[in-house]
């Protein structure tokens, strides 16, 4: 359930990048140009971005270098027809995780995809591991000392989400939109419901907890 955002401005390459990411069942959203691509950051999480670099606005260089002065550490993967020495070197100067030249290889960039997801320690493998609790993402279990229990498929993706960024907070929105999806009818009140579902659940696991923050949402936090 991991969310790429693609940031280019050729039209027929969104859709591209979309149909190709969305087979693979990431979730996408897209933007034209740098500008845009911070307004989508503003109001949904993203795992990861692919970036081309010549956009009009904004272009990938100028995005990923504001990113990073901002300590925002969101892994980038550059896609562009540049392919001079020096471009690749100054994207990785501003802070790029990787650089791809086009014509772009689909498997290619899928498995570069999957490793910048591994190196930014988010759960690729489908797996969490807290001390003695295991997630498992396929099953949709938890499993303690060898006994797994089985959760409804909304608790257990709101928990992987959470636990997949311990200390990171996330609005009752942001949840909301990453679990049920834009077209819920659902209120937010449903994540509020759901998590406390979720902590009558594993009260007196010492493992993690699920904490409130303030006037924004929730977070998840280990204690092993």
């Amino acid at each position: 359930m991991f969310h790429v955002l693609v940031v280019d401005d050729d039209k027929n390459t969104r859709r591209l990048l979309r149909a190709v990411l969305e087979a693979e069942h990431y979730t996408v959203s897209t933007a034209e140009n740098g500008e845009e691509a911070l307004a989508v950051l503003d109001r949904e999480h993203i795992d990861l971005a692919v970036l081309d670099i010549m956009m009009p606005q904004m272009d990938g260089y100028a995005f990923t270098a504001l990113l990073r002065q901002n300590n925002n550490d969101l892994p980038i993967l550059m896609v562009t027809a540049r392919q001079l020495p020096e471009d690749k070197k100054r994207g990785f100067l501003v802070g790029t995780d990787d650089y791809m030249t086009k014509p772009i290889d689909e498997e290619e960039m899928l498995l570069r995809i999957k490793a910048l997801l591994r190196r930014a320690k988010i759960v690729s493998e489908r797996r969490i591991e807290v001390g003695d609790v295991s997630l498992d993402y396929d099953s949709m279990t938890v499993t303690k000392n060898g006994e797994a229990q089985a959760l409804p498929q909304k608790e257990f993706l709101l928990l992987f989400k959470l636990l997949s960024y311990p200390g990171k907070t996330f609005t009752r929105i942001q949840l909301m939109d990453e679990i049920w999806g834009n077209e819920s009818e659902s209120g937010w009140e449903t994540v509020t419901v759901h998590i406390g579902r979720l902590r009558r659940r594993f009260e007196g696991w010492p493992e993690f907890e699920i904490q409130s923050v303030r006037g924004l949402g929730y977070r998840a936090v280990k204690n092993v």
